[in-house]
């Protein structure tokens, strides 16, 4: 008899990134990402980049059982031969072996770790007036392009940006990036359960899981774990985690 695969366990916290607050947060930044935090010229960018990233060292310290500050990460990106350290971020020190995922947009940033299986999450603002059928071209298949054109106009944009989250949630697991082709994945249409229906990439994995995330009405949130197994999500709220870092007020 075959034994069930034991599930694997994704946690995923979810923050505003109006709690990076002035210094507390960008002080547990490392320099690259100090680097990259200084060149955001909106204040806006600049807090979703210090909540997510910060949000990440501090989830992967209580998995770890560790301080913060003695995580670290490496970058890595199999897909490209860009020289610079790039690519998807995996913990290192204390923390290494927990696989991890960061994403933000508008008013949402979001960390996903798990242990034994690679994990992507997405999260995209809902924003109305963008060019959708610009994006459109580039992200979808025919198939998905022709189901998304039969939706009602007042969906439209939500439903484009389910299409883009789950897409990019799939990359970002596999380490892609967007650098793989969100056209190159064909998943299930807004009103559908979320499922991949086929997969044009020498990496493509062999087994996938793929879960839409609440992530509020102007957002659109998914994650993807490659596992054959189950999947138990369990979210979370970041908010002490983030506002009782050492020197933080609010």
């Amino acid at each position: 008899m075959i034994r069930p695969a034991n599930p694997v366990t994704c946690a995923v916290w979810w923050a505003d990134p109006a709690l990076a607050g002035p210094a507390a947060l960008p002080a547990l930044l490392d320099e690259r990402e100090r680097e990259r935090h200084a060149r955001y010229r909106m204040a806006a960018d600049r807090d979703r980049y210090a909540a997510a990233h910060a949000l990440a060292r501090l989830v992967c310290a209580r998995e770890a059982g560790c301080a913060p500050q003695e995580v670290a990460f490496t970058l890595h990106c199999g897909h490209c031969d860009r020289p610079e350290p790039h690519g998807k971020p995996r913990p290192a020190g204390p923390a290494q072996g927990l696989e991890l995922s960061i994403t933000h947009s508008g008013a949402r940033v979001a960390v996903a770790v798990a242990r034994g299986a690679a994990v992507g999450v997405d999260v995209e603002q809902v924003r109305e007036g963008r060019d959708i059928e610009g994006l459109a071209d580039y992200a979808l298949t025919g198939a998905e392009r022709t189901a998304l054109d039969a939706v009602p106009a007042a969906g439209r944009t939500a439903g484009f940006f389910t299409y883009w989250s789950r897409k990019e949630a799939l990359l970002k697991a596999t380490g892609e990036g967007l650098s793989g082709g969100l056209a190159s994945v064909a998943v299930s249409g807004p009103a559908d359960d979320p499922a991949v229906l086929a997969w044009d990439s020498p990496g493509a994995p062999e087994h996938v899981w793929l879960g839409d995330l609440d992530a509020g009405p102007d957002h659109r949130a998914a994650l993807a774990v490659l596992t054959g197994a189950p999947v138990d999500v369990v979210e979370h709220d970041a908010t002490e985690l983030l506002t009782t870092v050492p020197g933080q007020h609010v």
